[in-house]
């Protein structure tokens, strides 16, 4: 368990742009009269978003004063969900390492000394140019692809070192790397080519006359609403 506090230098205010502002009053209306303070979550993101990857203070006082709640349930949510930044990230990448048992089966420890040697040795800590901030959080939910890191909104994931410091360079150079997988599987379909339900007559509806004639009661199901099956144990 991590302790997480605000980071000592603090800017001296925080107010949403006009645009960020017009869209949390929307996203607030969409809350029942009574509970709009459901609308942290996504409040305090875009208030971490404008404020370039990092939540200072300021930002969760002005929250918590647009949804009418006390400044410590505000701080409590910010201090629980590891998705929130309490000091200054990196400017192009914060990567964050999941480092649960699936992730360190596969391979995250070698992640974490990519980031080490490629950021910084501690996590938290800034570059050198300030580009980039590591840490190792808790499950991402991409368990069956694993090992895998989130940077800002995007999973990385299927990763091994050399994929990893890839997806780095590419941020140096500020393109947009391609999220998910990294060997080319489709969500959290099995590695390696297709090993079941591969005859194409599956699929290209060549079989549906057999699939009648085999099975001719499903056929009934699209009867009118009130209709009886009929009764097999007659003739």
């Amino acid at each position: 368990m991590a302790v997480r506090r605000l980071h000592p230098d603090q800017p001296h205010g925080f107010s949403f742009t006009p645009e960020n502002l017009a869209w949390a009053k929307e996203t607030i209306a969409k809350y029942p009269v009574g509970k709009e303070a459901s609308a942290i979550i996504p409040l305090m993101w875009r208030a971490q978003e404008q404020s370039g990857g990092w939540l200072p203070e300021p930002a969760l006082r002005y929250v918590a004063d647009m949804l009418g709640v006390a400044y410590i349930r505000a701080y409590e949510v910010a201090t629980f969900y590891t998705m929130f930044q309490l000091a200054p990230v990196g400017t192009k990448a914060h990567v964050q390492v999941c480092g649960t048992t699936p992730c360190m089966l596969r391979g995250a420890e070698a992640l974490i000394d990519v980031c080490k040697r490629r950021i910084s040795e501690h996590p938290h800590e800034l570059s050198e140019d300030g580009q980039f901030s590591w840490e190792e959080v808790e499950c991402l939910g991409c368990c069956a692809n694993a090992p895998m890191v989130q940077i800002w909104k995007d999973t990385y994931e299927d990763l091994t070192p050399e994929a990893l410091e890839k997806i780095l360079a590419a941020f140096a150079r500020g393109a947009a790397p391609k999220a998910g997988s990294q060997i080319g599987r489709k969500t959290s379909a099995p590695e390696g080519a297709v090993t079941t339900l591969v005859d194409p007559a599956l699929y290209d509806g060549s079989q549906i006359g057999a699939w009648r004639a085999r099975f001719p009661e499903l056929q009934d199901e699209g009867a009118a609403a009130g209709s009886q099956p009929a009764d097999k144990s007659k003739g």
